[in-house]
Order: structure tokens, then sequence, then C-alpha cells
């Protein structure tokens, strides 16, 4: 029998959301690679010379070691889609933070979103 893998769809990560009709969200062009792409719930950086969201990393220099968001949806490819932003709440557990991020990690991007207003839970 062949293997199901399931992944979590579109804003599972959200608790709450600020007042007012899709105040937290914007919209932006997010590079998401190859199949499989990015899921929602992944931490994101902008790319400093294209304004895209990429996956958040570190260790760049191109703007993607700044967390700017969390994608709203999955993405594959490069593509408009919706990124939470600011004045949200969002579980910490359904968050998909950058490869290997152990707590002090996690610790350090929760931070940075708490710094536009997302507070991880």
């Amino acid at each position: 029998m062949a293997q199901l893998n399931e992944h979590r769809g579109t804003a599972n990560f959200l608790v709450s959301e600020a007042n007012g009709m899709y105040r937290s969200r914007d919209d932006g062009t997010v590079a998401a690679g190859a199949t499989p792409g990015l899921q929602a719930g992944t931490i994101l950086g902008k790319h400093t010379s294209t304004g895209h969201f990429v996956r958040y990393d570190p260790a760049a220099a191109t703007g993607a070691e700044t967390i700017a968001g969390i994608l709203f949806e999955a993405a594959v490819g490069t593509v408009k889609r919706t990124v939470v932003v600011r004045d949200c709440e969002v579980n910490g557990a359904h968050l998909i933070y950058q490869a290997g991020a152990d707590d002090a990690a996690k610790a350090t991007a929760n931070a940075a979103l708490a710094a536009l207003g997302i507070i991880v839970r």
C-alpha cells in the first residue's frame, strides 16, 4: 500500500488575526523553488534585489536573513501568494523554521516575529 503524506493546510498555523478585513496579511511574490516548494507556515525573509519573499535563512546575506513574514498558503515556483506580515497570533508548533533550527534559533526567530507584531504561542 502506498504511503500518504499529508501536509498542513492553508493558514493552519493561525490562532487569531487583527480585527478588520485581512489586516494581518499582504500579497507578495514568493520564490518557492521547484516541487515540493514551500508549505503554509514557512517563515520567510525578503530578497533585497528582487523583492521576492524567500525561505528565511539566518546565514544569508541577501535579505533572507531578516524575517519578513509567514507564508499563508503553499507555494511552488515563483508565484503571487498571501503572506502574514503583522498583528496576529500563531501556533509555534505549526511553523516551519529554517533547516536544523534548535531551541535557541527558534527563540531568535520568534523574537523577530514579535517585532513584526506576530506573537508565537
